[in-house]
């Protein structure tokens, strides 16, 4: 499942990719108009996943699987033949968002639902964090293919990796959901269940720093080489790589020290750890590369160290019964936040003087830092109204 994952999200990051050298000086974009292009894939997913992940309670998770991946890899190829500015970029971003909802939250309860009754957190964190490596591939490949034959050839080659995911799930077994009393849509057993609300919302909170880092990193990458030139340590395509590569390990353990300390305690840490380098980051943008490239790769390990531990958190605290709309409420918030987080950097960015001023990276990172910071308050409000898992 993690492999097929790394295939579902080839094409997840093109458009972050590809936005600062490619989309924005051709279509002419601003930042709000570039952070709602990238940010509509997230529109997407959030509008489609509680239909999606609920339907899990009721059939197999495989086959939302296999339809998810198809529409994946259908959006991405339409994307690099038919998009010709802002509307079209955005209605076909939205398709390949509408595809990943069938694919990751109902490929977690695929997988979910073939394990070993007990207890599943290393599972789910090795398949949570692995998003982060097919990140940095999907990275990788765009960028290396748009510089190479154009940012079309982005979109058509990335369009095979969710066939990959189509051949896992030839593989796995059936496996059928047991009978479900009450409505499809009845998330009030989600919404009374305290603890896994504390840890859906502060997923909100994670997906919001996730999502605008990821969208603006190669923007920002570009700004600190535009500003200092060859006293840049490295190319953006290098830096956004490794920041998403370090996501996979920093998750994993994250979770780990989640098991040892308290995981309420990690993740409160983790969070108030990334607001503090996140303001850091912004303070010192126009200063030297070297130290932005520090504070980074810092970055790049307390960004996504709440991501496995968050996740593994609502699984684990879900009522099995309603375990499917749990994931669905859980996706839904994440990636509601996810499109604001992309858009809202976006907007901060035009306010303050836009991405070549040093100002207005200061103002995108410190709502990065706002963001982060309403995770810990979500896990108080859990912790007092519900025991802790």
């Amino acid at each position: 499942m993690c492999v097929g994952q790394l295939g579902s999200l080839l094409p997840h990051v093109v458009v972050p990719s590809i936005l600062a050298a490619f989309l924005i000086p051709e279509w002419h974009l601003s930042g709000a108009e570039a952070g709602l292009l990238a940010g509509s894939g997230a529109a997407g997913y959030m509008l489609t996943v509680p239909l999606l992940a609920a339907l899990t309670d009721r059939i197999d998770a495989r086959k939302i699987l296999i339809a998810g991946s198809a529409l994946n890899a259908l959006g991405t190829l339409l994307f690099g033949v038919f998009a010709s500015g802002l509307w079209s970029g955005v209605f076909f971003n939205a398709i390949v968002g509408i595809g990943f909802a069938g694919a990751y939250m109902p490929g977690l309860k695929a997988l979910t639902d073939r394990l070993e009754p007990g207890d599943s957190s290393r599972a789910v964190t090795l398949y949570t964090s692995s998003f982060s490596l097919g990140v940095g591939l999907s990275f990788l490949v765009s960028q290396l293919v748009a510089e190479s034959w154009g940012w079309r050839s982005a979109f058509l080659v990335t369009a095979v990796g969710p066939v990959l995911m189509l051949l896992v799930c030839i593989l796995l077994p059936p496996v059928e959901p047991k009978p479900t009393k009450g409505r499809l849509f009845d998330f009030a057993p989600v919404f009374q269940n305290k603890t896994s609300m504390g840890f859906i919302l502060g997923y909100g909170a994670h997906c919001f720093e996730l999502y605008g880092i990821r969208t603006w990193l190669v923007a920002f990458w570009t700004f600190v080489v535009s500003r200092h030139g060859e006293a840049s340590i490295l190319a953006p395509i290098i830096v956004s790589v490794v920041f998403s590569l370090l996501a996979m390990p920093a998750s994993i353990v994250g979770n780990e020290l989640a098991l040892k300390f308290g995981r309420h305690r990690a993740i409160t840490v983790v969070m108030l750890s990334s607001a503090v380098v996140a303001l850091l980051i912004g303070f010192f943008a126009d200063n030297s590369p070297r130290l932005l490239l520090a504070l980074l790769l810092l970055y790049a390990l307390t960004v996504p160290a709440d991501s496995g531990a968050l996740t593994s958190g609502m699984t684990m605290s879900a009522d099995p019964r309603y375990r499917g709309a749990t994931m669905a409420m859980h996706s839904t918030v994440g990636f509601s936040l996810s499109a604001l987080g992309a858009w809202g950097i976006g907007v901060a960015l035009d306010l303050a003087g836009g991405p070549s001023n040093p100002s207005a990276w200061m103002a995108a990172f410190s709502v990065l830092a706002l963001g982060i910071m309403l995770g810990p308050l979500a896990l108080y409000w859990s912790r007092a109204k519900a025991p802790q898992v």
